[in-house]
């Protein structure tokens, strides 16, 4: 009779701990089956924010009983920026634990094939918290490029297109700083010692492969390319490069090249001025700049589009050659009505 009064009595109690184990340890985050759902905290939430955007993504179960779990757990000083993963059948303890401890998952950052600093600002605002605008401003910020070892002009080459690995929540002080990191271990002893064999700074044979980039869109052709430009160069040959009139035009949308504006003046105008100019005319490829660095070795000095508007060139050792294709894509051109 004891025993029965005494389990009636504690039942009860029993109970009420079992349900409370429960929403506290058991499976109060409702995320579908997988591998996790991303959930991102902003430098300028508040607890409230996090509490709200949870409950409103519906990623809670019982938001008032994970509200008094993170009160007692003090969950409101505790707010981090971040990139969490949320797992599913987490628990209110577990979601509150990582939260408050700041355990965010990093994102990979991707960028490839962009001109001008402000455009890739626009591509990594999209995939890590700061805007482009804050981006933007702290790249181009007069003085910026000289802190990194960099010019105004040279500065592009300092970015390397690729993926890397950032926490969400990265400043744009981080993210510069980061890719000056990459920059140097990028150039790495061998490409410092192949860039040297060509006289060659890191920076110019950036500068090279910007312009060997928006010659051709095909990774096969660029050693060749690099080839005739490196044969160019050593031998005093002006480059030529219609895509640097292109860039001192301000201009990469014009089909064609007209005899007026190669008198554009511009320290970017290969056709006036022998050498590199003074730097890319975008963010080059790591494709390009090892064409640079393990160009084609040929004879040819010349290359022209071919007429068929494949986006390949033909190749010509002599100017006689070279003026017959050139003669062939220009009537392309007039057959097709671009004029400009």
């Amino acid at each position: 009779m004891l025993i029965r009064w005494i389990w009636v009595a504690v039942l009860p109690f029993l109970v009420l701990g079992a349900l409370l184990y429960w929403y506290i340890f058991g499976k109060n985050v409702s995320i579908p089956p997988g591998e996790g759902r991303s959930f991102y905290v902003y430098t300028t939430d508040t607890y409230q924010d996090v509490l709200h955007r949870l409950d409103s993504l519906g990623f809670l179960k019982n938001p008032e009983v994970f509200d008094r779990l993170a009160e007692r757990k003090n969950l409101p000083a505790h707010i981090y920026p971040g990139h969490y993963l949320l797992a599913n059948g987490m628990s209110h303890n577990a979601l509150i634990n990582m939260l408050r401890s700041g355990t965010q998952v990093p994102v990979m950052v991707t960028f490839i094939n962009y001109r001008t600093l402000e455009e890739l600002a626009g591509k990594i605002a999209r995939q890590l918290e700061p805007d482009s605008t804050a981006l933007a401003q702290y790249i181009l910020q007069e003085g910026i490029p000289e802190e990194y070892g960099f010019t105004r002009e040279t500065f592009p080459s300092m970015f390397i297109p690729n993926t890397y690995e950032f926490f969400w929540n990265a400043s744009p002080e981080s993210f510069v700083g980061r890719m000056k990191q990459e920059y140097e271990r990028f150039w790495n002893d061998e490409r410092k010692r192949k860039a040297a064999t060509l006289g060659l700074e890191p920076v110019e044979v950036a500068t090279l492969a910007s312009i060997i980039d928006e010659e051709t869109r095909f990774d096969i052709e660029k050693p060749t390319i690099a080839g005739v430009y490196i044969n160019r160069l050593e031998r005093g040959i002006p480059l030529q490069a219609d895509p640097t009139i292109k860039f001192a035009l301000g201009n990469f949308s014009k089909n064609r090249i007209l005899t007026r504006d190669l008198q554009v003046n511009s320290p970017y105008n290969t056709y006036k001025n022998r050498g590199l100019p003074p730097g890319p005319i975008r963010i080059p490829s790591i494709a390009a700049i090892e064409a640079v660095l393990d160009h084609e070795e040929h004879d040819y000095l010349y290359f022209c589009a071919r007429d068929d508007f494949s986006g390949l060139h033909h190749f010509s050792r002599t100017l006689e050659e070279h003026n017959r294709y050139a003669a062939s894509y220009r009537r392309a051109l007039n057959r097709h009505r671009i004029y400009r």
